[in-house]
C-alpha cells in the first residue's frame, strides 16, 4: 500500500482522509490540522483521534515522525486549506505532493481567494488540484472544477460551503486516476495573486458575512 498524509483543516480535510481511510490502495499514516484549529468547522484532529490516525500535535509538518520524512517515504501528501508554507525540503520528502486551493488557478493564487473573487464582482469561481512547488498556487493542475457565483447575493461563507462540495466532487474524480492523468502547466501571464498584505482592501468581503472583519481562507 501506499503511504499518505493529509495535512489541513475542516470538513473537507475529514473527508478526504476517511477516503483513504478506506482505500485499499493508501495507507493514512498521520494527519497535520491546522493549529490552532478553527472553531466554525468540525475538529480534523478529533477525527483522527476517534478513528486511531496519528496526529501531528504541533500542527507543523517538521515534526512528523523520522521514518515517514527519511527517504522520501510518503508516496503521497495532500493539502486541503493548510496554512503553512510548505518547503523545499519536504516537497522533496514526498515521492508526490499536492494541494485542493480555493480557486480557478492560476487566477486567484494565495489567501482569501473567494472574499476577491466576490469583491471583484465575479460570476464564476472553481477549485483546482495543483502539485506544490516551492512557489505559491503555481504548481502544474492535475484538475479543475469551475462553478457559478452570484456576487449580488452571496456571502463569503455561502460560497465555501458550496466550495467544499465542488472540491469534495474534484477529489473523488481526480485521485483515483492521478497516475494517469496528464499535468496542464499553468499560463502564468494569467495569474493573480492576492497576499494578507491586501486584505484591508477587501473592505465589507473581509469576513466570511459583510458584518464581519475576520478574512476567510
Amino acid at each position: 500500500m501506499e503511504t499518505v498524509i493529509v495535512l489541513g483543516k475542516g470538513d473537507l480535510a475529514i473527508r478526504v482522509a476517511d477516503w483513504f481511510v478506506h482505500s485499499e490502495r493508501y495507507e493514512l499514516a498521520a494527519i497535520v490540522p491546522v493549529i490552532p484549529e478553527p472553531t466554525w468547522t468540525q475538529s480534523f484532529a478529533g477525527w483522527a483521534r476517534l478513528n486511531g490516525v496519528a496526529v501531528v500535535e504541533s500542527g507543523h509538518y517538521k515534526d512528523l515522525p523520522e521514518a515517514l520524512l527519511a527517504n522520501r517515504r510518503i508516496d503521497l501528501a495532500v493539502s486541503i486549506f493548510y496554512d503553512r508554507i510548505i518547503k523545499a525540503w519536504f516537497i522533496d520528502s514526498c515521492k508526490r505532493i499536492i494541494n485542493l486551493h480555493n480557486g480557478p488557478l492560476p487566477r486567484y493564487r494565495g489567501v482569501s481567494p473567494i472574499n476577491w473573487a466576490l469583491k471583484n464582482e465575479e460570476d464564476e469561481h472553481g477549485v483546482t488540484i495543483h502539485e506544490i512547488t516551492p512557489g505559491i498556487d503555481d504548481g502544474s493542475i492535475v484538475g479543475q472544477l469551475k462553478y457559478s457565483i452570484y456576487p449580488e447575493i452571496d456571502e463569503v461563507f455561502d460560497v465555501y460551503k458550496r466550495s467544499l462540495e465542488y472540491g469534495w466532487v474534484l477529489f473523488q474524480q481526480t485521485i483515483p486516476l492521478l497516475d494517469r492523468i496528464s499535468l496542464r502547466k499553468q499560463e502564468h501571464e494569467k495569474a493573480t495573486y492576492y497576499s494578507k498584505r491586501d486584505n484591508p482592501r477587501l473592505g465589507d468581503r473581509g469576513g466570511f458575512f459583510r458584518h464581519q472583519e475576520t478574512v476567510a481562507h
